[in-house]
C-alpha cells in the first residue's frame, strides 16, 4: 500500500511539474558568463533574473511565470549563434534577451531577421545591430551617439583642443567609436593629432603610445573594454602621457579589476547609461534590490539589462492579454508591442525610434578617488 501511495505521489508531483512547465512562458538569455567580458555577461544575467523574479512575484504574464533559459556565449559569435539556434528550435522560447556585446550580436541579429522572433539586446551598441530586421531592439544608446557625445563633452566642458585615439582596429565596436569620435571632434573644432590601431590580442601598446606621447594631446580616447583600457592607461602613464583619459560605456568595470592600480584612472571621463550614485527613485530602488540580491553595486550593463527585461516581459504580457498564445504565432504581435514601448526605467524614460533604438539621455561619469562619480547628464 505504501508503495502504491508513493507511486501515486510521485506521479502527481511529476504531473504538477509538467503542468507548471507547460504554463510558463520561456524567454531566452544569451550572455558571456565566462571569458574576457564575463563581468558584463554576469551583470546582465543577474539583472534580468532580478527583474524576472520581481515580475513573477507580481503575477507574471497574466498568471503565468516567466522561465528564463540562459546560455553562455563566452563572448564568441559562433557560441552566440549556437545558443540562438538552441533557444529557437529546441527550447522554443517566446523571445530572446541578448547577446551582450556587439560582435556576438551581429550573427544572431542577422539570423533572427528571417525567423522574426522578438529580440532585445540590452547592451550591444554598434549601430548595425538593429539594421538586419524589424524584430531586433536595444535598450542602450548607439556607438555613434556615445562616441560623438564624449568628443563634444571634451571640447566644450574640458576645453580640449587636441585629441589622440588608440583603438582596436580588428573590432567593430572599437572602430565604430573611433570613427564617430573623430567626426564629432572635427565638428567641435578639436584636432585629432594621432590615431593608432592595435590587434585584438595585443597587450603591449608602447609603440603606439610612444607616437601619441610625442603629440602631447589634451585628451586620449580609449574606445575598448575595461581590461584593455586598464593596460593602455597604465602604459600611458608609464610613458609620461598626462592627457585626460576618455572612455566609453565599455570602460565600466575597470574598478572591478582585481589587483589593479586604480590611480591610473584618476580623472577619466566616460559616457554611460546610468550612474549608480544617481538619487532618482528608480535608480535607488534598483540599486538597493540588486545589492541585496548579489552583494555588489550594479554596473551600467546591469541597469540596462533590468530595463531590457522590463521592456520585453511587459510586451509579452500585453500580447498575451489579447488572447494570442505566446510562441511563433505571437512573434509579429510582440514586435509591434515593443515598438509601442513607453516605459520608465532605471536608465530613464524609454521609447523607440523608427530603427528600434531607444531615445534617452547619456550620463557622464568621472573616476575620482577610485570611485565612479556622476558628473552630469549630457
Amino acid at each position: 500500500m505504501k508503495r502504491v501511495f508513493a507511486l501515486v505521489l510521485a506521479l502527481t508531483l511529476l504531473a504538477t511539474a509538467v503542468a507548471l512547465a507547460e504554463d510558463s512562458v520561456k524567454v531566452g538569455v544569451i550572455a558571456p558568463e565566462t571569458g574576457k567580458v564575463s563581468v558584463y555577461g554576469i551583470a546582465v544575467r543577474d539583472a534580468v533574473k532580478l527583474y524576472t523574479d520581481e515580475f513573477n512575484a507580481a503575477g507574471g504574464i497574466n498568471g503565468k511565470p516567466v522561465e528564463l533559459i540562459v546560455y553562455d556565449d563566452k563572448g564568441d559569435p559562433v557560441e552566440a549563434l549556437n545558443a540562438y539556434n538552441k533557444l529557437v528550435y529546441e527550447d522554443q522560447v517566446a523571445a530572446i534577451i541578448g547577446p551582450v556585446t556587439s560582435g556576438p550580436t551581429f550573427g544572431v541579429a542577422e539570423t533572427s531577421a528571417a525567423d522574426g522572433i522578438p529580440c532585445l539586446t540590452p547592451t550591444a551598441t554598434h549601430p548595425d545591430v538593429t539594421t538586419y530586421g524589424d524584430n531586433y531592439f536595444r535598450a542602450c544608446f548607439e556607438d555613434p551617439f556615445q562616441g560623438g557625445t564624449i568628443a563634444k563633452f571634451a571640447a566644450a566642458e574640458l576645453s580640449a583642443k587636441t585629441a589622440a585615439i588608440i583603438y582596436n582596429a580588428a573590432d567593430a565596436y572599437s572602430t565604430g567609436l573611433m570613427e564617430s569620435f573623430t567626426a564629432a571632434a572635427q565638428e567641435a573644432g578639436m584636432e585629432v593629432v594621432a590615431t593608432e590601431g592595435y590587434a585584438t590580442e595585443d597587450v603591449d601598446f608602447k609603440a603606439q603610445l610612444t607616437n601619441i606621447a610625442g603629440k602631447q594631446p589634451d585628451v586620449l580616447f580609449i574606445p575598448d573594454y575595461y581590461n584593455t583600457c586598464y593596460l593602455i592607461a597604465s602604459q600611458s602613464r608609464e610613458l609620461g602621457i598626462t592627457a585626460t583619459f576618455l572612455g566609453v560605456d565599455g570602460t565600466d568595470g575597470v574598478l572591478s579589476i582585481e589587483g589593479a592600480n586604480y590611480d591610473v584612472f584618476e580623472g577619466l571621463y566616460f559616457p554611460n547609461h546610468y550612474a549608480a550614485d544617481d538619487t532618482a527613485e528608480a535608480v535607488v530602488n534598483f540599486r538597493t534590490a540588486y545589492e541585496a540580491a548579489y552583494g555588489e553595486t550594479p554596473n551600467a550593463l546591469a541597469a540596462l539589462a533590468y530595463d531590457g527585461a522590463k521592456i520585453m516581459l511587459n510586451a509579452l504580457k500585453d500580447v498575451d492579454a489579447t488572447g494570442v498564445a505566446l510562441g511563433p504565432d505571437s512573434y509579429a504581435a510582440v514586435v509591434e508591442a515593443l515598438k509601442a514601448t513607453n516605459i520608465d526605467g532605471v536608465t530613464g524614460n524609454i521609447t523607440f525610434d523608427e530603427n528600434n533604438n531607444p531615445v534617452k539621455d547619456v550620463a557622464i561619469i568621472k573616476i575620482e578617488n577610485g570611485a565612479y562619480k556622476f558628473y552630469s547628464k549630457y
